[in-house]
Parts: C-alpha cells; sequence; structure tokens
C-alpha cells in the first residue's frame, strides 16, 4: 500500500508558547492586597475614590485568573479566542495566556485499543470472530480537535472498520506467500493492518504506534466442523510421513539382505515380506510377532 496524500485542507497545527504564570500571579496578589489596603483606607480615612480603586483592582484580579493554567507532562493545551484557533501549548508547567482565551486539554500520551471482537467473514466466506489491539497517540492537535467529531470515537470506528476490511481480504487459514492467511501470517498481516490504520488515522491527526490482532478464532457454528478438519488434516500428514518412513525402511532392510547375501528371497516371498513390515511400521498399535516354525515355502 503507498502512504496517503496529505489533506491540504486539514487544520494543521500551531505551535505556540505561553510565558510562565508566576509573574502574573505575583501581580494579582500584588493586585488584591492592593485592593484590601483600600479598602482598608477608605474606611479609616473616609476617602471614596480608594473605594473604586480597590473595586478596579478587585475587578482586574478576576480577569487576570481565567489566564491561568497548567500543562502536565505529555500534554497539549488548544487554545481558542472567540472561536479562533490561535495555537497549541506543549510546554509543560504553570503557564499565563489570555484570559479570553479558551484552552482545551489534549493528552499526548499513547492510549491503547482494545477492539471488541467481531463478527465477520473471511475471504473464503467463513464466519470467524477477530479483534485488534491498537497504540496510538495524538501527533497533530489541531486536526485531532477540529477536523473530527470526537477524535477518540473517531479511532475506535476506524479501527473497526480496518479489521473488518482486512479480515475480508485475508483467508483464515491455508494462505500463500502472495496471499498470506490471517493465521499464518501475523505480522505480515499486522503491518497490513498499521498501514490501513494510518491512512484512515492521519486525517485526525493520530499516530498508530503499533496494531495488531488480539483474538481470532472460528465462529462458534462452524468452529466444531473445523477443528475436525484440522484434526484430519493432520492425521492425513502424520500417516504420510509413517508411510514415506516405513517405505524407506522397508526398501534399505531388502537392500541390506540383499547386499549381505542373508537370504534369497523370490518376489513373491519379498512381497510378502513387504507387507509384514508395511504391517508392523505403520500399525498404531504394537505389532504382536509369530514365530514361523516350519519352512517358507510350505
Amino acid at each position: 500500500m503507498t502512504a496517503p496524500k496529505p489533506d491540504l485542507t486539514a487544520t494543521r497545527e500551531i505551535h505556540r508558547s505561553a510565558p510562565s504564570g508566576f509573574p502574573a500571579l505575583v501581580l494579582v496578589i500584588a493586585l488584591l492586597a492592593g485592593a484590601i489596603a483600600a479598602v482598608v483606607a477608605a474606611a479609616t480615612t473616609e476617602t471614596p475614590w480608594l473605594g473604586v480603586v480597590a473595586a478596579a483592582a478587585i475587578l482586574t484580579a478576576i480577569l487576570l485568573m481565567p489566564g491561568f493554567f497548567t500543562v502536565p507532562p505529555n500534554t497539549a493545551r488548544v487554545l481558542l479566542l472567540f472561536g479562533k484557533y490561535v495555537g497549541s501549548v506543549r510546554e509543560e508547567g504553570f503557564r499565563f495566556a489570555n484570559p479570553f482565551y479558551t484552552k482545551r486539554k489534549v493528552s499526548l500520551r499513547a492510549h491503547t485499543l482494545n477492539g471488541d471482537k467481531l463478527k465477520v467473514n473471511d475471504k473464503s466466506g467463513n464466519p470467524i470472530e477477530i479483534a485488534a489491539v491498537v497504540v496510538w497517540k495524538v501527533r497533530d492537535t489541531a486536526a485531532a480537535v477540529f477536523d473530527v467529531e470526537d477524535y477518540e470515537d473517531f479511532v475506535r470506528i476506524q479501527s473497526e472498520t480496518a479489521v473488518r476490511h482486512l479480515a475480508a481480504t485475508h483467508p483464515y487459514d491455508g494462505g500463500t506467500d502472495e496471499e498470506p492467511s490471517l493465521r499464518g501470517s501475523t505480522e505480515r498481516v499486522a503491518d497490513e493492518l498499521a498501514v490501513e490504520l494510518h491512512q484512515r488515522l492521519s486525517r485526525a491527526g493520530i499516530e498508530v504506534i503499533e496494531a495488531r490482532l488480539a483474538h481470532l478464532a472460528y465462529a462458534p457454528e462452524i468452529a466444531g466442523a473445523m477443528l475436525r478438519r484440522q484434526q484430519a488434516a493432520a492425521v492425513i500428514a502424520a500417516r504420510q510421513k509413517i508411510v514415506e518412513g516405513a517405505v524407506g525402511m522397508v526398501h534399505m532392510a531388502l537392500e541390506h539382505l540383499s547386499e549381505k547375501d542373508v537370504v534369497h528371497l523370490d518376489d513373491e516371498r519379498k512381497a510378502a515380506m513387504v507387507s509384514n513390515l508395511l504391517v508392523v511400521l505403520c500399525s498404531e498399535q504394537a505389532a504382536q510377532p509369530v514365530v514361523n516354525s516350519g519352512t517358507l515355502y510350505t
């Protein structure tokens, strides 16, 4: 898969720095202290204009207080002024900005989405249960906040859609190098899932760190039949190995008997010997020896 082309109409994050909030905090404390002093002075000296000064100082302090905000580690604050995006602050600590800014908190930490089990059909039409785990984080705060309604819900829905598409384009089992299966090529399937999720989530400023299947099984209604089929295939494969080994051992035994001139057997006796050896070697139970006290030709 090729990387998606960038969406030129998407919102792009503007990095904005905010000064430390401690100087502004000192100013607010000074305004409040001055207001208290002005109120006391107005009461003792009966000077009305000091009350006006105290009220102005208190009002100014109240207006400045909404400008304080904190930025914890791996967190950003998206700033808006009367609905207009003005930037995102990523520097951690105690900060101060325009009191009229709306400050929305956005986590930059890695999130883990443990997807629900989905019942879908694989490429062969078999009903299967599949679920994925996706590790993601916000890369662009502006795109995450403004380009989608709810970026966490967007991640969940797009992850479910990607898992459904992945299951529908791959067989559950028995794939090839050109067409990997879900069960047999887990790493390749995980890479394809991560690429598709990147294409779907990049428009919302989301970075996919890791994606892989967490659950994969046949649906309950066909699980028993598929288990019997797998068991039959395993039995057939085991039998093939046993027969191949038995034929090789019989061939080796006949060659050694002939090379060492131990006994001379005609074709009929060789056939009987081959039959007996194959029965012994291929039998599931231990063979019971029968001692022949007479001659082979009677």
